[in-house]
């Protein structure tokens, strides 16, 4: 009988094969070496199967599946077919330094249900810079609600008894690009146990393709999650369901921001500011766009 891996590694991918080989290899060169691979492949075009035979590691499988455009549905194939107590999400455009599994894992044994790490962002125009994700004190289910999302998918391992309480990633099309934020929402609300690393464990890779349509879809979607879960507890008040719309135009604003769409910030922050008046950085934000050549 073949043993079940410990941890199980899912990557959705789509027409990323310049990109995959970097990502697989980033796998294959882990300190911990009890895991399975299950990359999920949207039918790609260019030469995803060829990249992925090239290993020819039997830990890792290529199961072709259609999502249809909506990212969860690749994640949850991937889920359903994979073995192993834990499971880790990679994007195909995304890599991990080689000690990653090792210490998450070392952090899942100790007690925690989820765990995030630091990432560099790469990539891009803009210079390289270290995120860090959390703190724990801030992702409850109400501060990940009424404040932001605090986890990259990229960086997180987190038990496979969690992911299933929580019924996988909600396959809906009004949450696509939130679809990870809305999860974490979800098993905060379960009751699960997060933990962030300090440690740079992996890069998150920034694309140029940061146009105008994929920040307002990104904007609804976020808008859409915020929504499903402020209907779940009546006691917030009025004025911090207004604050965290008014938020989800704050951050659309910066995208545009960042991106030197500054027209389409200005009018982003605007509404911010008139959603939650009280909120200092929008008027900051504003004030960046009147020094030229400042984007960000």
């Amino acid at each position: 009988m073949t043993t079940s891996p410990l941890v199980s590694v899912v990557i959705p991918t789509y027409n990323h094969a310049h990109f995959l080989r970097s990502s697989l290899g980033s796998v294959v060169n882990q300190t911990f070496g009890d895991w399975e691979v299950v990359v999920v492949n949207n039918y790609s075009t260019d030469d995803t199967e060829s990249v992925v035979q090239s290993f020819n590691d039997e830990r890792i499988t290529l199961v072709n599946f259609l999502n249809h455009g909506v990212i969860a549905a690749g994640r949850n194939e991937g889920i359903r077919l994979s073995r192993g107590e834990f499971v880790a999400f990679l994007d195909s455009d995304d890599e991990w330094q080689p000690e990653k599994l090792e210490k998450c894992i070392h952090a899942l044994r100790a007690g925690a249900d989820l765990v995030c790490h630091a990432e560099r962002w790469v990539g891009g125009d803009r210079p390289e810079r270290v995120v860090q994700y959390g703190p724990a004190e801030k992702s409850s289910w109400r501060g990940l609600l009424l404040d932001q999302n605090r986890v990259s998918t990229s960086a997180t391992v987190v038990r496979r008894s969690c992911l299933e309480r929580a019924g996988l990633f909600d396959e809906s099309a009004e949450f696509i690009t939130a679809e990870d934020y809305e999860m974490w929402m979800k098993l905060a609300r379960l009751g699960c146990t997060f933990q962030f690393l300090p440690d740079v464990l992996g890069e998150y890779r920034r694309h140029e393709g940061n146009a105008s349509g994929s920040i307002l879809r990104h904007l609804a979607a976020e808008q859409a999650v915020v929504q499903k879960h402020l209907a779940l507890d009546d006691t917030i008040s009025r004025w911090q369901r207004r604050a965290r719309l008014a938020k989800c135009l704050y951050t659309a604003g910066r995208g545009f921001q960042a991106s030197g769409k500054r027209l389409k910030a200005a009018s982003m922050l605007a509404r911010a500011a008139v959603g939650n008046p009280l909120h200092l950085r929008t008027y900051a934000a504003l004030g960046l766009l009147l020094v030229p050549g400042r984007h960000s």
